[in-house]
Protein backbone atom coordinates (compact mmCIF):
# COMPACT_ATOMS: atom_id res chain seq x y z
CA UNK A 1 0.00 0.00 0.00
CA UNK A 2 1.66 3.87 -1.15
CA UNK A 3 1.49 5.73 2.00
CA UNK A 4 1.18 9.77 0.96
CA UNK A 5 3.86 11.39 3.50
CA UNK A 6 3.37 15.19 1.58
CA UNK A 7 0.60 16.28 4.45
CA UNK A 8 -2.54 14.99 6.73
CA UNK A 9 -4.23 17.60 9.22
CA UNK A 10 -3.02 17.41 12.56
CA UNK A 11 -6.86 16.69 13.91
CA UNK A 12 -5.91 14.34 17.01
CA UNK A 13 -6.07 10.26 16.34
CA UNK A 14 -7.86 7.94 18.01
CA UNK A 15 -7.29 7.41 21.69
CA UNK A 16 -8.89 3.62 21.70
CA UNK A 17 -7.26 2.49 18.16
CA UNK A 18 -6.83 -1.19 18.26
CA UNK A 19 -2.71 -1.76 17.50
CA UNK A 20 -1.43 1.00 17.87
CA UNK A 21 2.17 1.04 18.63
CA UNK A 22 5.38 2.72 18.14
CA UNK A 23 6.41 4.03 14.67
CA UNK A 24 9.88 3.77 12.93
CA UNK A 25 10.38 7.61 13.48
CA UNK A 26 9.55 7.21 17.17
CA UNK A 27 11.90 4.58 17.44
CA UNK A 28 14.46 6.20 15.35
CA UNK A 29 13.46 9.12 17.54
CA UNK A 30 14.46 7.47 20.94
CA UNK A 31 18.02 6.69 19.01
CA UNK A 32 19.53 9.92 19.66
CA UNK A 33 18.72 9.90 23.45
CA UNK A 34 21.24 7.08 23.74
CA UNK A 35 23.59 9.65 22.83
CA UNK A 36 22.60 11.80 25.45
CA UNK A 37 22.20 9.31 28.42
CA UNK A 38 25.62 8.30 27.78
CA UNK A 39 27.04 11.87 27.45
CA UNK A 40 25.31 12.58 31.34
CA UNK A 41 26.42 9.11 32.55
CA UNK A 42 29.98 9.67 31.17
CA UNK A 43 30.26 12.94 33.19
CA UNK A 44 28.85 11.67 36.39
CA UNK A 45 31.16 8.57 36.42
CA UNK A 46 34.31 10.97 36.06
CA UNK A 47 33.24 13.44 38.83
CA UNK A 48 31.86 10.64 41.23
CA UNK A 49 35.71 8.70 40.94
CA UNK A 50 37.45 12.05 41.96
CA UNK A 51 34.73 12.38 44.82
CA UNK A 52 33.06 15.51 43.63
CA UNK A 53 29.41 13.96 44.98
CA UNK A 54 28.11 16.95 44.55
CA UNK A 55 28.68 18.06 41.06
CA UNK A 56 27.79 14.27 40.16
CA UNK A 57 24.43 14.69 41.29
CA UNK A 58 23.49 18.36 40.17
CA UNK A 59 25.12 17.91 36.56
CA UNK A 60 23.15 14.44 36.34
CA UNK A 61 19.79 16.28 37.22
CA UNK A 62 20.59 19.43 35.62
CA UNK A 63 21.24 17.22 32.30
CA UNK A 64 18.46 14.74 32.88
CA UNK A 65 15.81 17.21 32.94
CA UNK A 66 16.54 18.81 29.97
CA UNK A 67 16.93 15.32 27.95
CA UNK A 68 13.97 13.41 29.84
CA UNK A 69 11.51 16.23 29.81
CA UNK A 70 11.89 17.04 25.85
CA UNK A 71 11.47 13.78 25.14
CA UNK A 72 8.19 13.44 27.41
CA UNK A 73 6.48 16.63 25.58
CA UNK A 74 7.62 15.45 22.21
CA UNK A 75 6.50 11.70 23.07
CA UNK A 76 2.74 12.71 24.37
CA UNK A 77 2.40 14.88 21.94
CA UNK A 78 3.18 12.73 18.93
CA UNK A 79 1.18 10.05 21.02
CA UNK A 80 -1.97 12.21 20.07
CA UNK A 81 -1.14 13.67 16.56
CA UNK A 82 1.70 11.84 14.71
CA UNK A 83 0.82 12.53 11.19
CA UNK A 84 3.80 11.00 9.84
CA UNK A 85 3.94 13.44 6.99
CA UNK A 86 6.83 15.19 5.82
CA UNK A 87 5.95 18.26 7.83
CA UNK A 88 6.13 15.94 11.30
CA UNK A 89 8.93 14.25 10.02
CA UNK A 90 11.03 17.57 9.82
CA UNK A 91 10.43 18.70 13.47
CA UNK A 92 11.22 15.27 14.14
CA UNK A 93 14.63 15.77 12.56
CA UNK A 94 15.01 19.41 14.16
CA UNK A 95 13.95 17.78 17.94
CA UNK A 96 16.90 15.30 17.09
CA UNK A 97 19.43 18.13 16.22
CA UNK A 98 18.59 19.61 19.77
CA UNK A 99 19.44 16.41 21.76
CA UNK A 100 22.42 16.26 19.91
CA UNK A 101 23.00 19.74 20.87
CA UNK A 102 22.31 19.50 24.59
CA UNK A 103 24.34 16.40 24.75
CA UNK A 104 27.36 18.01 23.43
CA UNK A 105 26.67 20.83 26.17
CA UNK A 106 26.78 18.25 29.27
CA UNK A 107 30.24 18.63 29.68
CA UNK A 108 30.16 21.83 30.46
CA UNK A 109 27.32 22.10 32.45
CA UNK A 110 29.36 19.34 34.79
CA UNK A 111 32.93 21.54 34.30
CA UNK A 112 31.34 24.58 35.38
CA UNK A 113 29.20 23.12 38.52
CA UNK A 114 32.15 21.99 39.72
CA UNK A 115 34.36 25.19 39.60
CA UNK A 116 31.10 27.35 40.93
CA UNK A 117 30.97 30.31 39.76
CA UNK A 118 28.60 30.52 36.81
CA UNK A 119 27.05 28.16 35.06
CA UNK A 120 28.12 27.21 31.34
CA UNK A 121 24.60 26.10 29.90
CA UNK A 122 24.73 28.10 26.92
CA UNK A 123 25.51 25.27 24.64
CA UNK A 124 22.69 23.04 26.52
CA UNK A 125 20.28 25.66 26.59
CA UNK A 126 20.99 26.35 22.86
CA UNK A 127 19.74 22.53 22.03
CA UNK A 128 16.74 22.52 24.68
CA UNK A 129 15.32 25.50 23.13
CA UNK A 130 15.81 24.30 19.40
CA UNK A 131 13.57 20.88 20.37
CA UNK A 132 11.11 23.14 22.26
CA UNK A 133 10.36 25.35 19.33
CA UNK A 134 10.17 22.52 17.04
CA UNK A 135 7.56 21.37 19.41
CA UNK A 136 6.07 24.75 19.76
CA UNK A 137 5.31 24.89 15.73
CA UNK A 138 3.86 21.52 15.85
CA UNK A 139 1.32 22.81 18.74
CA UNK A 140 0.68 26.06 16.40
CA UNK A 141 -0.01 23.53 13.86
CA UNK A 142 -2.66 21.48 16.00
CA UNK A 143 -4.39 24.99 17.06
CA UNK A 144 -5.28 25.85 13.54
CA UNK A 145 -5.77 22.34 12.40
CA UNK A 146 -7.86 20.96 15.04
CA UNK A 147 -10.30 23.93 16.57
CA UNK A 148 -12.12 21.53 18.94
CA UNK A 149 -8.43 21.34 20.95
CA UNK A 150 -7.30 24.91 19.82
CA UNK A 151 -7.09 26.48 23.52
CA UNK A 152 -5.35 23.85 24.89
CA UNK A 153 -2.99 23.32 21.88
CA UNK A 154 -2.27 27.44 22.29
CA UNK A 155 -1.45 26.89 26.18
CA UNK A 156 0.86 24.49 25.25
CA UNK A 157 2.93 26.74 22.79
CA UNK A 158 2.23 29.92 25.27
CA UNK A 159 3.66 28.10 27.91
CA UNK A 160 6.83 26.32 26.47
CA UNK A 161 7.95 29.81 24.73
CA UNK A 162 7.39 31.84 27.99
CA UNK A 163 9.84 29.24 29.43
CA UNK A 164 12.27 29.34 26.52
CA UNK A 165 12.37 33.19 26.83
CA UNK A 166 13.78 32.83 30.33
CA UNK A 167 15.82 29.40 29.59
CA UNK A 168 17.74 32.19 27.29
CA UNK A 169 18.20 34.57 29.64
CA UNK A 170 19.57 32.84 31.43
CA UNK A 171 22.46 32.51 29.15
CA UNK A 172 23.41 35.97 29.10
CA UNK A 173 22.87 37.07 32.26
CA UNK A 174 25.37 35.02 33.82
CA UNK A 175 24.63 35.09 37.53
CA UNK A 176 26.57 33.36 39.89
CA UNK A 177 25.44 29.97 40.32
CA UNK A 178 23.43 29.70 43.54
CA UNK A 179 20.92 32.46 41.51
CA UNK A 180 21.22 30.55 38.34
CA UNK A 181 19.65 27.18 40.28
CA UNK A 182 16.98 29.31 41.72
CA UNK A 183 15.67 30.54 38.64
CA UNK A 184 16.47 27.41 37.13
CA UNK A 185 13.92 25.78 39.81
CA UNK A 186 11.41 28.13 38.87
CA UNK A 187 11.97 27.63 34.86
CA UNK A 188 11.51 23.49 35.91
CA UNK A 189 8.28 24.33 37.92
CA UNK A 190 6.88 26.39 35.10
CA UNK A 191 7.92 23.69 32.05
CA UNK A 192 6.30 21.40 34.38
CA UNK A 193 2.59 22.89 35.00
CA UNK A 194 2.07 23.69 31.47
CA UNK A 195 0.61 20.43 30.24
CA UNK A 196 -1.85 20.57 33.60
CA UNK A 197 -2.83 23.59 32.61
CA UNK A 198 -3.30 23.17 29.04
CA UNK A 199 -5.38 19.56 29.92
CA UNK A 200 -7.03 20.16 33.10
CA UNK A 201 -7.92 24.32 31.97
CA UNK A 202 -8.73 23.47 28.80
CA UNK A 203 -9.46 19.58 28.09
CA UNK A 204 -7.37 16.86 27.04
CA UNK A 205 -5.23 15.39 24.21
CA UNK A 206 -6.58 12.19 22.65
CA UNK A 207 -3.17 10.26 23.60
CA UNK A 208 -3.41 6.53 23.67
CA UNK A 209 -2.80 5.00 26.91
CA UNK A 210 -1.40 1.84 25.77
CA UNK A 211 0.85 3.72 23.12
CA UNK A 212 2.15 5.80 26.19
CA UNK A 213 3.13 3.27 28.08
CA UNK A 214 5.02 1.38 25.31
CA UNK A 215 7.36 4.46 24.57
CA UNK A 216 7.94 4.87 28.14
CA UNK A 217 9.36 1.34 27.84
CA UNK A 218 10.85 1.85 24.53
CA UNK A 219 12.85 4.29 26.42
CA UNK A 220 13.84 2.35 29.49
CA UNK A 221 15.28 -0.04 27.32
CA UNK A 222 17.51 2.35 25.83
CA UNK A 223 18.66 4.05 28.99
CA UNK A 224 19.03 0.48 30.15
CA UNK A 225 21.53 0.21 27.35
CA UNK A 226 24.09 2.77 29.92
CA UNK A 227 24.03 0.09 32.50
CA UNK A 228 25.40 -2.34 29.92
CA UNK A 229 27.99 -0.20 28.82
CA UNK A 230 28.93 0.54 32.48
CA UNK A 231 29.24 -3.20 32.72
CA UNK A 232 31.69 -3.19 29.36
CA UNK A 233 33.64 -0.80 30.89
CA UNK A 234 34.14 -2.76 34.57
CA UNK A 235 34.92 -5.99 32.69
CA UNK A 236 37.39 -4.86 30.47
CA UNK A 237 38.66 -3.24 33.43
CA UNK A 238 39.01 -6.67 35.43
CA UNK A 239 40.70 -8.35 32.40
CA UNK A 240 43.26 -5.44 31.53
CA UNK A 241 43.81 -5.34 35.38
CA UNK A 242 44.05 -9.74 36.21
CA UNK A 243 43.17 -11.41 33.06
CA UNK A 244 39.99 -13.67 32.33
CA UNK A 245 39.38 -14.64 36.04
CA UNK A 246 36.78 -15.45 38.20
CA UNK A 247 36.63 -12.00 39.17
CA UNK A 248 35.39 -10.95 35.56
CA UNK A 249 33.06 -13.36 35.29
CA UNK A 250 31.03 -11.66 38.49
CA UNK A 251 31.13 -8.53 37.15
CA UNK A 252 30.08 -9.74 33.98
CA UNK A 253 27.30 -12.03 35.36
CA UNK A 254 26.47 -9.29 37.94
CA UNK A 255 26.03 -6.54 35.81
CA UNK A 256 23.83 -8.25 33.38
CA UNK A 257 21.77 -9.73 35.81
CA UNK A 258 21.28 -6.47 37.47
CA UNK A 259 20.06 -5.25 34.04
CA UNK A 260 17.96 -8.08 33.34
CA UNK A 261 15.79 -8.46 36.84
CA UNK A 262 15.29 -3.84 36.55
CA UNK A 263 13.77 -4.62 33.26
CA UNK A 264 11.57 -7.56 34.19
CA UNK A 265 10.71 -5.49 37.05
CA UNK A 266 9.63 -2.77 35.15
CA UNK A 267 7.41 -4.96 32.60
CA UNK A 268 6.09 -7.32 35.05
CA UNK A 269 3.20 -4.15 35.13
CA UNK A 270 1.04 -3.78 32.51
CA UNK A 271 0.76 -0.25 32.54
CA UNK A 272 -1.31 0.64 29.64
CA UNK A 273 -4.46 -0.99 31.40
CA UNK A 274 -3.93 1.31 33.83
CA UNK A 275 -3.87 4.27 32.22
CA UNK A 276 -6.71 3.38 29.86
CA UNK A 277 -9.19 3.19 32.90
CA UNK A 278 -7.39 6.05 34.77
CA UNK A 279 -6.31 8.63 32.80
CA UNK A 280 -6.32 11.48 35.01
CA UNK A 281 -3.70 9.56 36.80
CA UNK A 282 -1.20 9.75 34.50
CA UNK A 283 0.58 12.95 35.57
CA UNK A 284 2.50 11.94 38.57
CA UNK A 285 2.89 8.68 36.44
CA UNK A 286 4.67 10.55 33.34
CA UNK A 287 6.75 13.06 35.68
CA UNK A 288 8.03 11.04 38.00
CA UNK A 289 9.58 8.58 35.23
CA UNK A 290 11.70 11.48 34.74
CA UNK A 291 13.72 10.24 38.08
CA UNK A 292 13.24 6.71 37.40
CA UNK A 293 14.96 7.21 33.95
CA UNK A 294 17.62 8.81 35.77
CA UNK A 295 18.39 6.53 38.00
CA UNK A 296 19.07 3.80 35.36
CA UNK A 297 21.65 5.96 33.88
CA UNK A 298 23.37 6.53 37.68
CA UNK A 299 23.13 2.94 37.47
CA UNK A 300 25.47 2.43 34.79
CA UNK A 301 27.63 5.56 35.66
CA UNK A 302 28.17 3.38 39.06
CA UNK A 303 29.43 0.59 37.13
CA UNK A 304 31.65 2.91 35.33
CA UNK A 305 33.07 4.32 38.38
CA UNK A 306 33.64 0.35 39.66
CA UNK A 307 35.66 0.56 36.28
CA UNK A 308 37.91 3.49 37.69
CA UNK A 309 38.52 1.67 40.71
CA UNK A 310 39.16 -1.76 38.98
CA UNK A 311 42.45 -0.09 37.01
CA UNK A 312 43.32 1.85 39.87
CA UNK A 313 42.29 5.14 38.52
CA UNK A 314 39.62 6.72 40.83
CA UNK A 315 40.04 8.68 43.67
CA UNK A 316 37.67 6.76 45.49
CA UNK A 317 37.53 3.18 47.28
CA UNK A 318 35.42 0.09 46.22
CA UNK A 319 33.17 0.87 49.06
CA UNK A 320 32.49 4.11 47.48
CA UNK A 321 32.48 2.71 43.87
CA UNK A 322 29.55 0.03 45.56
CA UNK A 323 27.59 2.68 47.05
CA UNK A 324 27.23 4.56 43.73
CA UNK A 325 25.85 1.49 42.37
CA UNK A 326 23.31 0.52 45.22
CA UNK A 327 22.33 3.92 46.13
CA UNK A 328 20.64 4.67 42.43
CA UNK A 329 19.44 1.06 41.82
CA UNK A 330 17.73 1.37 45.41
CA UNK A 331 16.17 4.82 43.67
CA UNK A 332 15.24 2.98 40.93
CA UNK A 333 13.13 0.32 43.03
CA UNK A 334 11.50 3.24 45.46
CA UNK A 335 10.54 4.97 42.25
CA UNK A 336 8.77 1.24 41.18
CA UNK A 337 6.97 0.92 43.68
CA UNK A 338 5.64 4.64 44.08
CA UNK A 339 4.86 4.48 40.72
CA UNK A 340 2.69 0.98 41.27
CA UNK A 341 1.18 2.29 44.15
CA UNK A 342 -0.16 5.74 42.83
CA UNK A 343 -1.42 4.40 39.65
CA UNK A 344 -3.35 1.66 41.25
CA UNK A 345 -4.37 3.82 44.50
CA UNK A 346 -3.33 1.49 46.52
CA UNK A 347 -0.72 -0.20 48.97
CA UNK A 348 0.30 -3.87 49.36
CA UNK A 349 1.55 -4.82 52.01
CA UNK A 350 3.59 -7.62 50.30
CA UNK A 351 5.04 -4.98 48.89
CA UNK A 352 6.47 -3.61 52.20
CA UNK A 353 8.25 -6.69 52.63
CA UNK A 354 10.10 -6.62 49.14
CA UNK A 355 10.96 -3.40 49.61
CA UNK A 356 12.65 -4.30 52.89
CA UNK A 357 14.35 -7.20 51.01
CA UNK A 358 15.58 -5.12 48.42
CA UNK A 359 16.98 -2.83 51.58
CA UNK A 360 18.78 -5.81 52.30
CA UNK A 361 20.14 -7.52 49.75
CA UNK A 362 21.76 -3.57 48.74
CA UNK A 363 23.12 -3.61 52.05
CA UNK A 364 24.71 -6.44 52.26
CA UNK A 365 26.65 -6.17 48.79
CA UNK A 366 27.80 -2.98 50.19
CA UNK A 367 28.38 -4.40 53.10
CA UNK A 368 30.54 -6.93 51.68
CA UNK A 369 32.54 -4.62 50.00
CA UNK A 370 33.49 -3.11 53.27
CA UNK A 371 34.43 -6.12 54.74
CA UNK A 372 37.25 -7.08 52.23
CA UNK A 373 35.02 -8.58 49.54
CA UNK A 374 35.89 -8.02 45.58
CA UNK A 375 33.82 -5.37 43.21
CA UNK A 376 32.86 -8.16 41.25
CA UNK A 377 31.39 -9.79 44.60
CA UNK A 378 29.49 -6.75 45.73
CA UNK A 379 28.19 -6.01 42.03
CA UNK A 380 26.84 -9.87 41.88
CA UNK A 381 25.33 -9.15 45.25
CA UNK A 382 23.86 -5.74 44.65
CA UNK A 383 22.68 -7.87 41.41
CA UNK A 384 20.28 -9.79 43.34
CA UNK A 385 18.21 -7.22 44.52
CA UNK A 386 15.96 -6.77 41.79
CA UNK A 387 16.16 -10.44 42.19
CA UNK A 388 14.12 -10.66 45.45
CA UNK A 389 11.14 -8.79 43.52
CA UNK A 390 11.09 -10.83 40.58
CA UNK A 391 11.07 -14.11 42.57
CA UNK A 392 8.73 -12.53 45.19
CA UNK A 393 6.60 -11.37 42.59
CA UNK A 394 6.20 -14.85 40.07
CA UNK A 395 5.39 -17.08 43.20
CA UNK A 396 3.30 -14.55 45.12
CA UNK A 397 3.11 -11.03 44.51
CA UNK A 398 1.58 -11.43 41.06
CA UNK A 399 -1.72 -12.78 42.79
CA UNK A 400 -1.56 -9.83 44.97
CA UNK A 401 -1.08 -8.05 41.68
CA UNK A 402 -3.60 -9.11 39.68
CA UNK A 403 -6.12 -7.93 42.12
CA UNK A 404 -5.07 -4.82 42.63
CA UNK A 405 -5.50 -4.41 39.47
CA UNK A 406 -8.85 -5.26 39.02
CA UNK A 407 -9.78 -3.31 41.10
CA UNK A 408 -7.84 -0.22 39.62
CA UNK A 409 -9.56 -0.84 36.39
CA UNK A 410 -13.00 -1.85 37.16
CA UNK A 411 -15.69 0.00 35.95
CA UNK A 412 -16.78 2.70 37.63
Amino acid sequence: MTVNHLYARMTGRNPNETHRSATPLELLFDLVFVVAFSQVGTQMAHYLELGHTGTAMLGWWFATFATAWAWINYSWLASAYDTDDVYFRLATMVVMIGVLIVALGVPSVFHSIDEGRTLDNGVMVAGYVIMRVATIALWLRVAREDPERRRTALAYAGNIAIAQVGWVALIFLSLPIGTTLVFTTLLVLLELAGPLFAELRFGRTPWHPHHIAERYGLLLIITLGEVILGTILAISAVVEEQGWTLEAAFVAFGGVALTFGMWWMYFAIPWGAVLKAHPGRAWGWGYLQILMFGSVVAVGAGLHVAAYVISHEAHVDAVFAAMTIAVPVLAFETMLFVLYALLVMEVDLFHLWLFLGVIAVLAIGVGAVALGASLGVGILLIACSPVVVVVGYETVGWRHGQEMLARATAPR
